[in-house]
């Protein structure tokens, strides 16, 4: 059972290996549309078993396979095979996406072309990196540093844009010769296979890309397991600090894009109504399940009614629909548990700040994971809703003093993912980027490159992904220290 226009040929197998093998589990995973409440695909589930039998493929591909041994320029030959194979499905991953978290159909085909643009910005970087570079050296005549691949990558990827996060961990494995096992969520498994198919049709060895969804019990197993090198990981910050331990106990390497609380400061020479079109339109996007949205705004305390009138007031615009209406701006959340949980965020707002609008379930939508977009106002930045990941179209205004307490409060949080500040100005945009302490920020709103280096600071994560500084994630330096130099490095 699949989406329609999805045509994955082994949704009831695993890949480990290089063969699509039945789950030791003998379990299935039921994928339900955020829209309709309906299952809509079953796919296998892999077990503890599972996963220990993809890690012995993925060792053995890395330890005695050619994969790691091939020369650059052939890697990439089968690699950019499988990103056209990946281009030529973008169509059904729009739809894997729509069907499995009520991502907008409008957006869907955009959102996949640009993810599979960025693998061909990944291959660039990889073709002009330095493998192995000479260096001067006082200790011998020939010095050589060694860039090698880090091993084996458990790449484990979040629900809310599950292809492009999952095709770029192992874009940056593949192209540094890492071999990978990939964990998507229980929830969006599905783009996971068509990358695994995409490997296939590519032509790459045996157990360099394998495929094993599991929960979360089959999924810390695999963390946990001591063939696993390094664990990339996109994903909640309590979960990222589990994985954080396991990989610490063994000295295993991890990449950990976290959770985020970011903050846009709106400076005085900004106007209300463009500012409030601005973040009303932004706290929607995705149904305002992104890590880096900008969920705190933060603004001078004589402009604060204004600016809360006028966001309510945009958001009483915002068409809230089926994620397959081409009209509509607001989608359902992804699933069950999540609408559960922002309509506990909404009820703790409702005792500590001012509910300005939303806050329930639309009137006319009496099937599927909707909420209204939702601004609180007058809000404590030390209260729960303003420190706190919620993870939907939920906005909290908080006012301040002065430039000096805005920038106070932005940085007064346990996260630092990403940040904004509206302004006219470009150069008070810099001063004031500069004193976030965030991984990302923008001027004039939500801005995200993924063909330049993103994480965050503090409990937003561990090191970067995208970029050229991507590719030093998946690699160990080595020093050789020779007699002489080598004919061919």
């Amino acid at each position: 059972m699949l989406p329609q226009g999805v045509a994955i040929a082994h949704p009831d197998r695993l890949h480990i290996g290089g063969a699509w093998v039945p789950a030791q589990s003998g379990r299935m995973i039921e994928i339900v549309s955020p829209d309709s409440e309906q299952v809509v695909a079953r796919v296998a589930e892999a077990g503890e078993a599972d996963m220990d039998a993809a890690v012995r493929a993925a060792r053995d591909a890395f330890d005695h396979g050619p994969w790691p041994r091939m020369a650059k320029a052939e890697r990439l030959v089968l690699f950019r095979k499988m990103v056209d194979h990946l281009r030529s499905r973008t169509d059904e991953l729009a739809r894997c996406w729509n069907a499995q978290v009520g991502g907008l159909m409008s957006f869907a085909p955009m959102m996949h072309a640009g993810g599979v643009m960025t693998l061909d910005q990944i291959a660039g970087f990889a073709e002009a990196f330095e493998f192995a570079e000479v260096r001067a050296s006082m200790a011998a005549p020939a010095a050589i540093v060694a860039h090698e691949p880090v091993g084996v990558v458990a790449a484990i990827a979040p629900w809310n844009a599950p292809f492009g996060i999952m095709a770029n961990k192992v874009a940056y494995a593949l192209v540094t010769g890492c071999t990978v096992v990939m964990k998507p969520s229980p929830e969006t498994p599905l783009e996971a296979w068509i990358i695994a198919e995409a490997a296939e049709a590519a032509g790459l060895p045996p157990g360099v890309v394998n495929l094993v969804p599991g929960q979360r019990e089959a999924s810390d197993h695999l963390v946990c397991n001591p063939g696993i090198d390094k664990v990339s990981f996109t994903g909640s910050t309590i979960a990222g600090k589990r994985i954080a331990s396991v990989c610490g106990g063994r000295i295993a390497r991890c990449t950990l894009e976290l959770g985020g609380k970011s903050a846009a400061i709106v400076r005085d020479d900004f106007p209300i109504e463009a500012a409030a079109k601005l973040l009303s339109s932004t706290i929607v996007q995705m149904s305002g399940q992104i890590c880096a949205m900008l969920s705190r705004v933060i603004v001078p305390r004589g402009r604060h009614d204004e600016l809360a009138d006028a966001i309510a007031a945009e958001m009483a615009k915002v068409a809230i629909g089926p994620s397959t209406d081409p009209a509509t701006q607001l989608g359902p959340l992804a699933m069950k548990r999540q609408l559960e949980r922002v309509e506990m965020y909404i009820e703790e707002g409702r005792k500590c700040a001012d509910l300005a609008y939303g806050g329930g379930r639309p009137s006319h939508l009496n099937v599927g994971y909707f909420i209204e977009p939702t601004l609180f106002a007058n809000v404590d930045n030390t209260s729960r809703i303003a420190q706190e990941e919620i993870f939907g179209p939920v906005l909290s205004l908080i006012p301040c003093e002065d430039e000096e307490d805005a920038i106070r409060i932005a940085n007064e949080s346990a996260y630092g993912l990403n940040g904004s500040v509206l302004t006219q100005d470009a150069q008070a945009a810099y001063a004031i980027g500069r004193r976030i302490r965030t991984g990302g920020f923008g001027q004039n709103g939500l801005r995200m490159d993924f063909g330049l280096p993103f994480g965050g600071f503090k409990q937003s994560g561990v090191g970067r992904e995208g970029g050229p500084e991507g590719l030093w994630a998946y690699v160990e330096s080595k020093t050789m220290l020779l007699d002489a130099m080598p004919s061919t490095l």
